[in-house]
């Protein structure tokens, strides 16, 4: 299933409302994809939000993960390759119960993920003039 929202910056809540219905009572990776300054953080950021978390959520480019309350997991790839990201053993953080985020995913990371049968859901962001057009393949 794919669901699209074009959204303006204002409008954010729209897409969080959706992902924390969609998320709801669930283990789950999202993967996050789009260019640089997309606002792929800034989702994350506006998720932790709306759960009612307080934490400061910056982007894990340097640290590789951060874990927001107990159950909200945020991964960084932009520089790491998939088999340094492995090779730290990060893959079994995803076995981790709670929601994980990862910025930069390639499809080689999804398919990775779906062949160890973990739920994984795409969200691509595209920026588009002032808005931002949010795909999410669930």
């Amino acid at each position: 299933m794919c669901k699209e929202f074009l959204l303006g910056e204002d409008e954010i809540e729209v897409i969080i409302s959706y992902l924390k219905e969609l998320l709801e009572n669930r283990d789950c990776i999202v993967i996050l994809r789009g260019d640089l300054a997309s606002g792929k953080t800034t989702l994350v950021k506006h998720f932790v939000k709306a759960i009612g978390l307080d934490d400061v959520v910056n982007s894990p480019t340097f640290s590789l993960q951060v874990v927001y309350g107990n159950e909200i997991f945020h991964y960084d790839l932009y520089n790491k390759t998939l088999e340094e990201f492995i090779s730290l053993g990060m893959l079994e953080e995803f076995e981790k119960s709670g929601i994980h985020f990862v910025e930069w995913g390639s499809g080689k990371l999804e398919n990775i993920l779906n062949d160890y049968g973990f739920d994984v859901i795409v969200l691509d962001i595209l920026k588009k003039d002032d808005k931002r057009l949010y795909k999410i393949d669930a």
